[in-house]
């Protein structure tokens, strides 16, 4: 979920940045990110100012016609008469899953304390997949949500990725969102376990969800 093969066998990649090189020795107490490791996933936060509700979001610049259209555009259906004047945005991941041509879609539970007890699941080395996730979003405009990805294996950090997903109004219907086909790395030195972490925030680094888990890499699907 978020690495390549030259990675997983011990070829020292820079990051998509093209600065850092992507692997850091870890203690080996220590299985996911340090403090300082999680501030240079995320990034410096940007100031963004006072949040609004939706009805003081459609009042506020309401005689610029095309920020009023573009409002309108992202807004949608929403009745914001029947929408509560809250400021804070709610996003709630309603389902996981690991698509594969090479199998049924593998829908990974999501525990409500985001830790997954044991394995969470099985890739079959050198096969192509992506992930598909589904989600709601209430009470105002989430702003920036993105989906972050590091990666370990005995240690060592071997990937470490970042998906920005938009910006989306509040609606009953769920959002589904598929992220880039990826295929699993093979070899020897691919199998074996990994740690990850993943995570949902927004453009004020607010986390709605941040999963811990394990998962094999083998010679087939589990």
């Amino acid at each position: 979920m978020g690495f390549d093969e030259k990675k997983s066998e011990g070829v020292e990649e820079t990051d998509k940045s093209g600065s850092e090189p992507l692997s850091r020795q870890a203690s080996e107490s220590s299985i996911y990110a340090t403090d300082q490791e999680e501030d240079d996933e995320v990034g410096t936060k940007i100031e963004l100012g006072p949040q609004c509700t939706l009805k003081e979001q459609l009042e506020k610049d309401k005689d610029d016609e095309s920020l009023r259209r573009w409002k309108e555009q992202l807004l949608g259906s929403v009745d914001v008469n029947n929408v509560a004047e809250i400021l804070e945005p709610e996003v709630k991941i309603t389902s996981l899953s690991i698509v594969s041509p090479d199998r049924e879609d593998i829908v990974l539970p999501i525990p409500e304390n985001g830790n997954p007890k044991g394995l969470w699941f099985t890739l079959k080395e050198g096969s192509n997949y992506h992930l598909k996730f589904t989600f709601h979003v209430s009470n105002n405009i989430v702003s920036g949500l993105k989906y972050t990805n590091t990666v370990w294996k005995t240690g060592m950090k071997v990937d470490s990725a970042k998906e920005m997903l938009g910006t989306f109004s509040p609606q009953a219907e769920p959002y589904t969102h598929e992220m880039p086909e990826e295929t699993t790395p093979s070899g020897l030195f691919a199998r074996g376990s990994y740690s990850a972490k993943s995570k949902f925030l927004d453009d004020d680094n607010k986390c709605y969800l941040e999963i811990n888990y394990t998962f094999d890499i083998r010679k087939d699907w589990a």
